[in-house]
Formats: C-alpha cells, sequence, structure tokens
C-alpha cells in the first residue's frame, strides 16, 4: 500500500467516525435538551452551525478519500458486479443521504432558532437528524462489512 493510499484510509476513517459520531451526539444528546426547552438558542445555534460545518467538510473529505480507494481498488466491472462493490456503493448512496438529512435539519433548527425558540425548531428538526443517525449507523455498519474482509 502506498503512503496516498494510507493517508487516504486514515483520513476516511477520521471524518467517517467525526461526522457519524456528531450526528449521533446532536440527535442523542444534544435534541432531547432543546426539546425540553433546557437550552438557549445562542449555544443552539452554535451547535448546528458546527453539525453543519463538520458535515460540510467530512463529506468532501469522503468524497475525495473514498474516491481515491475506489479508483485504486476497484474497475466499473467489480464496482458494479460483485458483493463488496454493492457495498461501496451502498455507502456512496447513505453518504449523500445523511448529507442531505443533516443540512434539512439544520435547516429547520435555525428557522425557529431565528425566532430565539428551541421546543419548536428542535421538534421539527428531530425526524431528519433522527433518520440521519439511523443511515449514520448504516454507513458504520457497512463500514464494517467492508473491513471485515469478507469475501464477497
Amino acid at each position: 500500500m502506498s503512503a496516498v493510499d494510507t493517508v487516504a484510509y486514515v483520513v476516511h476513517l477520521l471524518f467517517a467516525g467525526l461526522w457519524t459520531g456528531a450526528v449521533l451526539f446532536v440527535t442523542v444528546s444534544v435534541l432531547p435538551l432543546a426539546e425540553r426547552g433546557d437550552v438557549r438558542p445562542e449555544p443552539l445555534s452554535y451547535l448546528t452551525d458546527r453539525l453543519t460545518t463538520v458535515s460540510r467538510v467530512s463529506a468532501v473529505a469522503l468524497l475525495l478519500s473514498g474516491g481515491h480507494m475506489a479508483g485504486t481498488g476497484y474497475t466499473v466491472e467489480s464496482l458494479f458486479g460483485s458483493g463488496r462493490g454493492h457495498l461501496v456503493l451502498t455507502m456512496v448512496a447513505l453518504w449523500l443521504a445523511l448529507a442531505a438529512l443533516v443540512e434539512i435539519g439544520a435547516g429547520r433548527m435555525r428557522r425557529g432558532l431565528g425566532r430565539s425558540k428551541v421546543r419548536t425548531p428542535a421538534n421539527d428538526a428531530k425526524p431528519f437528524w433522527q433518520a440521519g443517525s439511523a443511515v449514520a449507523l448504516g454507513l458504520l455498519v457497512v463500514a464494517g462489512l467492508l473491513a471485515g474482509g469478507l469475501p464477497f
């Protein structure tokens, strides 16, 4: 494995962990506080902006590192014609879904926070961030299957 390949794998794993962890943290820890009204709009706005930044930077980093890994590890035929290739394509679909869900959830959150509300924006964003968390877990499962060296 070349140094570039190693860097691509490290970058991919770091940003995948950061992104999925951030989405799960916001959904499990921050959102319930907001639904109860136990957090002020300013810190919640800051966290929403940070999650959006993490999501966008991670999406680009994963696109570049994953593109490199797919480009060096798969042919078009193996990508579309093997079990491992299908897992990679599943990961791409989940990656796109996660990016969209975080953007939509953050947009819903920002709308209400601009009016100094907390509970309503949290409730508006909740289904998108919960779906994003499910997608994030799916990404981790697919990554585990790919890393496990399954013989398909």
